[in-house]
């Protein structure tokens, strides 16, 4: 790197955390969104600013609210939190359903006793629905769970495959089947659950008046490398002992036809574990997976207006400076 473009780069580091201190001394009611795709390094920046703010991390992962599921959804691990409180981490075990209304409810309650403490909420996560949920103040439909309707419209998926099941999410609620991919199943399944229950579209209303103030980081890689990182972190999970994790969940019993069982490094793994697959293969698929997913997170995480975007090579900076 040439001394001049390393001062623009310690140039563009200064103006991120001059624009974040102006935020907070301007805003009524703050909380800092860090977004990106997996594996493209929110934890370590998250990290940084809340020693910059005096922050605490909430996170906005749908699947890291799970108990022993830490290696597969890559939840930080404990020694490496830095001093940082970090919430909605293993707090339910993976036999119990989680709905965005309860996440909703409980991670406002967390934000709230982080602000009692005079420090700054910071939402970090891969989970675009809920971090909408929090900064757009969603109205969240609060229809109980019907078990019996869920397996059905899973069964139906298995049978005529995942379009089929979007397409009659199509005819019943096209604003709903137009925000939620046709391969994210559990959405569509839950979306036309809420439909054929109360008879409404799922409609996740933004608040006329939202309750924060919001600054959103996102930081963007370019898809080449987004997608090394993430084969090189497959790599590594399985060093961390992911099969040891997949083998321990099986063993206590917990179906493969739970959503927490349906997470990315947990489902690719299951057919290695029962020897209808090569390590390999179930790798390769876990890869594939992630980086599909990765697309999705990118389309949804645009849609937000005045995120403050940043390169790989200012989070290197970032990332480099002393605390």
């Amino acid at each position: 790197m040439s001394i001049k473009f390393d001062k623009i780069l310690t140039k563009m580091t200064k103006n991120l955390e001059k624009n974040i201190r102006s935020f907070l001394e301007t805003a009524k009611n703050p909380i800092i969104v860090i977004l990106g795709p997996t594996a493209s390094g929110k934890t370590a920046l998250s990290i940084k600013i809340a020693h910059l703010i005096n922050g605490e991390i909430v996170s906005t992962d749908s699947r890291q609210i799970y108990k022993g599921m830490e290696i597969g959804t890559d939840a930080i691990q404990k020694n490496k939190r830095e001093g940082i409180k970090h919430h909605m981490l293993g707090i339910v075990s993976p036999d119990r359903e989680f709905s965005l209304a309860e996440y909703k409810d409980e991670a406002l309650k967390k934000t709230k006793e982080i602000k009692k403490r005079k420090h700054i909420p910071i939402l970090v996560g891969g989970t675009g629905l809920y971090i909408s949920s929090l900064v757009e103040g969603y109205d969240v439909p609060r229809i109980p769970p019907d078990k019996a309707l869920r397996e059905k419209l899973y069964r139906e998926a298995e049978k005529k495959g995942k379009k089929c099941l979007h397409d009659k999410l199509k005819k019943l609620d096209p604003i709903s089947a137009e925000k939620i991919h046709q391969n994210n199943v559990r959405y569509v399944v839950r979306a036309l659950e809420i439909n054929l229950h109360s008879g409404k579209e799922k409609q996740d209303k933004k608040a006329q008046n939202p309750q924060f103030n919001v600054l959103m980081i996102g930081i963007d890689w370019p898809r080449e490398k987004l997608y090394e990182r993430i084969n090189k972190r497959v790599e590594e999970q399985e060093y961390r002992g992911l099969i040891k994790e997949v083998k321990s969940l099986l063993s206590k019993g917990y179906s493969e036809a739970l959503p927490s069982m349906s997470s990315l490094g947990v489902k690719e793994l299951i057919p290695y574990i029962k020897g209808e697959k090569t390590l390999e293969e179930c790798k390769e698929l876990l890869k594939k997976n992630t980086r599909n997913y990765a697309k999705r997170q990118l389309t949804w995480f645009h849609r937000y207006k005045n995120v403050i975007w940043i390169s790989p090579k200012e989070l290197a900076v970032i990332l480099k400076t002393k605390k």
